[in-house]
This record gives structure tokens, C-alpha cells and sequence, in this order.
């Protein structure tokens, strides 16, 4: 706590007026961070209400821009290592799953309407989201090839996402532009 009070130029103890702990300060930045995530893809969402395919890539291309917008809080979310801090609550784990539920919401949309086929759109979702979060950890790590241009870099990755789940036959279904 001394430390982050350094380096934000407060006293220790006006932290603690705050915040109990080092967890709870975690905790606090890490729900700050899923409302803050949630949100943007909420407002991804919304801006294909009629095309799963075109939400779907919006929402995928939201993720890894707020990863890659937001280093410090995704570093936070998604990176810190359980061991650095006390086990974050159950309830606010489930708070936080929304945003996955926005993708296998997307994705359940999409089936019904012929353009997704998926097994089990819990699993689809979270196999999603771990190809978005590799992609993101990977740049913010600078650990791809300099020689790959990021934007291919990124474009690959969702592409290969929305082939992931689309139905046989679908790729017709897409609306000009996608990149699928």
C-alpha cells in the first residue's frame, strides 16, 4: 500500500481511509474494470441488433481493444496471479461473468437464427474469449513478431473466432465487410 500511495502521491494512510487492504483495493479496481468492460460491450451489442455474425465480431474486436486501451485494468482482471491477492468473491465472480454472458447470449441469438453452430455456447463463449485473451496478453507482452503488423495480428485472430462458430453454409449469411 505504501507503495501505490507513492506512486499515486497520497499518503498510505489516506488509502486506507478507502480501502481496508491490498485485496480490497484489487478487488475493487478488478470490479471497476468488468463494469467499465461490460459497458463497452454493451454498447458493442447494440449496434448490430439484427446480424449475430456482426455483433459477434463487434463484440470480440470490443474486448481486445479494451485490453489493449486499458493494459493496467486487463493486467488486473485478467492477468494478476491468484496468489498476489485473496481469492476474489464469488459474488462478484458472477458479477463479473456478464460479460461472457453478453458473447454466449450473442452466440445462443445466432443459433437460433442458423448463422452460429455450436456444442455448448457456455463452452463456445469461453473458448472465444481465451483465443481474444491470448491475443491480448501476447501484445500487451510485445511478445508477437515485430514483422507481424498488429492490425493483421488482431484481424487473424477474430476472423478465426467468427469461423470458429459459424454454421455450414453461414459464410453467405455475413454482411458485406466482415472480414469472415
Amino acid at each position: 500500500m505504501r507503495k501505490i500511495a507513492r506512486d499515486i502521491g497520497y499518503s498510505a494512510t489516506s488509502i486506507y481511509l478507502h480501502f481496508e487492504n491490498k485485496d480490497a483495493l484489487i478487488h475493487a479496481l478488478i470490479e471497476e474494470g468488468m463494469d467499465r468492460l461490460l459497458a463497452a460491450l454493451q454498447t458493442a451489442e447494440v449496434e448490430h441488433p439484427e446480424d449475430p455474425a456482426a455483433r459477434l465480431y463487434a463484440l470480440c474486436r470490443c474486448f481486445v481493444d479494451f485490453g489493449l486501451d486499458h493494459p493496467e485494468y486487463y493486467e488486473i482482471m485478467f492477468m494478476l496471479h491468484p496468489e498476489h491477492m485473496k481469492r476474489y468473491p464469488a459474488a462478484k465472480y458472477r458479477q463479473a461473468r456478464r460479460n461472457l454472458d453478453v458473447i454466449a447470449a450473442t452466440l445462443s441469438a445466432g443459433m437460433a437464427r442458423g448463422v452460429f453452430e455450436v456444442d455448448d455456447v457456455r463452452v463456445a463463449a469461453s473458448s472465444l474469449w481465451a483465443s481474444l485473451h491470448g491475443t491480448v496478453s501476447l501484445l500487451l507482452a510485445r511478445r508477437v513478431d515485430v514483422r507481424i503488423d498488429t492490425d493483421a495480428f488482431i484481424e487473424a485472430t477474430l476472423t478465426q473466432a467468427l469461423r470458429g462458430v459459424l454454421a455450414a453454409g453461414a459464410h453467405a449469411l455475413l454482411q458485406p465487410g466482415l472480414i469472415v
